[in-house]
């Protein structure tokens, strides 16, 4: 077949503990030959998926880009493409993977793969916080110093990821911000301030339920200090899509905030950890990335 598309898939090694070689196997064994040619490269530093991301979309001969990783890795490629008519595709492979969640992609490593075959392109909404953008979720307070110490582990995975947000419980410390949206400023006191594209932090923890990539706007959850009897309906409610219906959380739809902090500190970025400035300007950019989405039964 001639008119062949060529997929080029980008792999993080180090990503919730994969290995290359079984991944890049799979690939081998379940994509559809008679439809594409494909390619692999796999990372090798902080930022190198973005660089790869933008000169395949800019060398006009790839027709899609994968990444193979966890929302690290989604996030460096989704940057590469931002504004380019090439979209991304994901093979889950992190520890919490809340982007592939939230569009449907299968967590099964064969599923994973297989739907590639059988696509749509769509296009979503991305956020950018002081400018870096994100397109699942980007927050501070609790998750942003979770994901500190998550990153300063030198073993990944799910039981790591626990085994620091047991360890950060004891020394967390809540700080007082300033929210400002157009519908006013609000000073408070938060445990976690979560800026939602999409609608979960992964593993199915859904601390935006109501968040679409498609809407144009940001979903804002500010969950306030709470003592320990409050931690099994915060807990039911976050992995039950009713976090929402929680009268002591805070919510706001919009489409741009500016969060003032009393200092420069931790935030996260799609679960990656960085220092920002005290200021913190938040927004929506509407249909700015194009994404590759499994097709559903219903749709074929």
């Amino acid at each position: 077949m001639d008119n062949k598309k060529r997929i080029e898939f980008i792999i993080n090694p180090v990503s919730g503990g994969i290995r290359v070689v079984p991944i890049k196997s799979a690939i081998e064994h379940l994509i559809d030959t008679n439809l594409y040619e494909y390619g692999f490269t796999s990372t090798t530093h902080r930022g190198h998926a973005t660089e790869l991301a933008y000169q395949f979309a800019k060398d006009g001969k790839t027709d899609i880009v994968v990444a193979v990783g966890g929302d690290g890795t989604v996030n460096e490629v989704g940057c590469g493409l931002i504004g380019t008519e090439t979209p991304i595709g994901i093979i889950p492979c992190g520890s919490g993977n809340g982007l592939a969640r939230h569009l449907g992609i299968p967590m099964d490593p064969v599923h994973s793969i297989k739907w590639l075959n059988k696509h749509k392109i769509e296009d979503i909404d991305y956020g950018t916080i002081n400018e870096h953008p994100f397109f699942c979720t980007c927050g501070l307070g609790f998750d942003a110093d979770v994901s500190k110490r998550f990153a300063d582990s030198k073993v990944r995975g799910v039981i790591t990821y626990v085994e620091k947000i047991l360890q950060e419980a004891l020394y967390h410390k809540d700080e007082p911000i300033v929210i400002q949206t157009e519908s006013g400023e609000e000073n408070i006191e938060a445990f976690i301030v979560t800026c939602a594209n999409a609608g979960q932090w992964g593993n199915n923890a859904y601390i935006a339920p109501l968040a679409s990539v498609k809407d144009g706007l940001l979903d804002i959850t500010i969950v306030p200090p709470f003592t320990p009897l409050d931690i099994p309906t915060l807990a039911y409610q976050l992995f039950n899509k009713q976090l929402d219906k929680n009268k002591k959380i805070i919510t706001h739809k919009t489409e741009s905030l500016t969060i003032i902090r009393k200092k420069d500190g931790v935030v996260h970025i799609d679960g990656e950890p960085t220092v920002l400035d005290k200021t913190i300007n938040v927004q929506i950019v509407p249909k700015g990335l194009k994404v590759a989405t499994p097709i559903k039964e219903r749709e074929i």
